[in-house]
């Protein structure tokens, strides 16, 4: 355990928190996306960035439970920013909706968390007809996160304060060696584990690719980068009753407490120490590596092309595409 106590070039380790990670730090004037803030590390998240002053919106799939979460965070900082809006994320429908009223409000966004996922659930295929993982963790933050690309650069160009979108991956991308795009929504052979791990390798790719997109276009104000939370005792195990069981048992000795499993998102949304850095990988509030697959370019262009013929053809009435 001594190696996780060791601070990075960040200055901060694994046994980090979220509030040591953004101290000192101003967040007024700054307006957060934070999906999946109900529980968890983004109820954590959520927290944080509105203790140090940013306006968060809190993307929910339960918005009973979400209005619990902003009770709690009112209670202990009166003065916070907190606003809940329906997403489910696993709904193109839903995404497409929230992206909508999220424009039509004429609020910035500076910061956008793509946070919530779901982890090894039984196959099952969303009401888009694509397996419901890869729905959740991919292809609604895919979709979400180029619905809003146009508010952010505007945000950014008006207040010249860059633009961050973080998407929370998992070192579970390691067991995935490739993307299945043939077998993604097909159930025989289906996995829930190599399906996660294969989703959280699209989370890099999906960062990594829109950083270059970004580079690119000649827009600098605004980047775009992938973390590892940690392995943390969360409710993500709650489909693997033996996985959960393991859990709540060694949970506290084994795993990163949610406070620490926050950090490497607060720090990549809000310190100055990011400013500028794009595409990257970050663990344990510091730069990490990741596999040779989740840094291959051809295949971050063929999942960003794939991801983006599969959004467009979801038709439900609304005229969101885009190209």
């Amino acid at each position: 355990m001594w190696l996780f106590k060791r601070k990075g070039p960040s200055g901060f380790s694994y046994f980090s928190t979220a509030e040591e990670v953004t101290e000192g730090i101003d967040g007024s004037g700054l307006t957060a996306i934070v999906t999946g803030a109900s529980s968890g590390i983004g109820f954590e998240t959520a927290r944080v960035l509105a203790l140090r002053g940013v306006h968060v919106v809190m993307a929910v799939r339960n918005v009973t439970a979400g209005n619990e979460v902003k009770e709690a965070i009112m209670k202990e900082i009166p003065s916070a920013r907190v606003d809940v809006v329906e997403l489910d994320l696993s709904s193109l429908a839903s995404v497409k909706n929230f992206a909508s009223q999220f424009q039509s409000s004429g609020r910035p966004l500076n910061i956008l968390i793509n946070n919530a996922g779901v982890m090894a659930i039984p196959f099952k295929l969303s009401r888009d007809n694509i397996e419901l993982q890869f729905a959740t963790n991919h292809f609604g933050p895919f979709l979400l996160t180029n619905l809003l690309l146009d508010t952010m650069k505007r945000t950014a160009q008006e207040t010249k304060k860059e633009g961050r979108i973080i998407n929370v991956s998992s070192d579970a991308h390691r067991f995935s060696s490739v993307i299945r795009f043939d077998r993604i929504n097909v159930q025989e052979g289906h996995n829930r584990y190599m399906t996660y791990s294969q989703s959280k390798l699209a989370n890099i790719l999906h960062a990594n690719e829109l950083a270059r997109r970004l580079k690119e276009e000649g827009v600098v104000d605004i980047t775009a980068n992938s973390i590892h939370p940690g392995a943390i005792s969360t409710n993500l195990f709650r489909h693997s009753s033996i996985v959960n069981g393991i859990i709540s048992i060694v949970g506290k000795l084994m795993f990163k407490s949610v406070q620490q499993g926050a950090s490497t998102t607060c720090y990549v949304a809000l310190h100055p120490q990011v400013k500028g850095i794009s595409g990257e990988y970050f663990y344990d509030n510091n730069i990490g590596k990741t596999t040779s697959m989740a840094k291959d370019s051809d295949l971050a262009m063929r999942l960003w092309d794939y991801s983006t013929n599969l959004v467009n053809s979801k038709k439900d009435g609304d005229d969101d595409s885009f190209p």
